[in-house]
């Protein structure tokens, strides 16, 4: 089994580790585009071109599904990727984790990039799934590609600004962009202060990858051996290459790559 997912940049290693805990045995490969980063403050048809590229990358290589894991290029996007490649490749998308947040009873933040924030897709989520629940939409300008920099100084500014515009009281936090997974002991650590005492942070890595596993018909044992021998193949704006130094500052990466944690 062969699942690729693909991304503007490691933002996708929080699905690709929640694959690999799945199924160990799986072939991941990771196409992203860190050239073009950040997406959030793309226009839509930039987005979904710079999409398109990472998704026709990441199809050469024959995989059983595609997991677009990005929160704004699904938002733009994934009808334009389903269209050019389904149903040869079955396309998974990122769904922010609205439904899941406002089931707390709330109030209930999101943070997301600035492209995504505001957006009719997210509005449409939040009153699809949560009309009657107290929401605040948060943009963060400049998170996501603060964490793609591992830039700890910027994710910390970042972190604050949008903390500080998170209203208080808050039960739940959806990460609304998949590059805020890699960072969410930071974000929690932030709004810890104003927000309620029994605070739940809601990522979407989990259930991409258990949907991407039932769109190729396979069900995830409950118990896999840790070497499961899967294979990893990376390509960053189209060029087969090695997980960015930058992925090795995250726990995902890490886990991904077997490799120790850098000094």
């Amino acid at each position: 089994m062969k699942i690729a997912l693909m991304d503007s940049g490691i933002g996708l290693l929080a699905a690709a580790a929640a694959l690999r805990r799945l199924r160990p045995d799986a072939d991941l490969v990771l196409s992203s585009d860190p050239e073009s980063m950040p997406w959030g403050p793309r226009t839509p048809a930039d987005v979904t071109r710079h999409a398109l590229a990472c998704a026709r990358a990441a199809a050469l290589h024959r995989p059983d599904a595609l997991i677009v894991a990005c929160n704004t290029a699904s938002v733009h996007a994934l009808e334009t990727l389903r269209a050019e490649l389904e149903p040869a490749l079955p396309v998974v998308g990122t769904v922010p984790a609205i439904k899941p947040a406002a089931a707390t009873g709330g109030p209930v933040a999101i943070w997301a990039t600035p492209a995504t924030t505001g957006s009719p897709y997210q509005r449409g989520l939040i009153g699809d799934f949560a009309d009657g629940t107290e929401v605040a939409e948060v943009a963060c300008p400049g998170l996501a590609d603060a964490v793609e920099r591992a830039d700890q100084r910027a994710v910390a500014a970042a972190v604050a600004d949008a903390a500080a515009r998170t209203p208080a009281g808050i039960r739940a936090l959806v990460l609304g962009c998949t590059h805020y997974e890699l960072v969410a002991g930071r974000i929690r650590a932030a709004v810890a202060g104003t927000a309620h005492p029994d605070l739940a942070l809601f990522g979407s890595a989990d259930a991409v990858a258990a949907q991407a596993l039932r769109r190729v018909a396979v069900s995830a044992p409950a118990r896999v051996a840790a070497t499961g021998g899967g294979t990893l193949r990376v390509i960053l704006s189209g060029r087969e290459s090695e997980l960015p130094a930058e992925a090795l500052h995250c726990a995902e990466g890490r886990f991904i790559a077997g490799a120790p944690v850098p000094r």
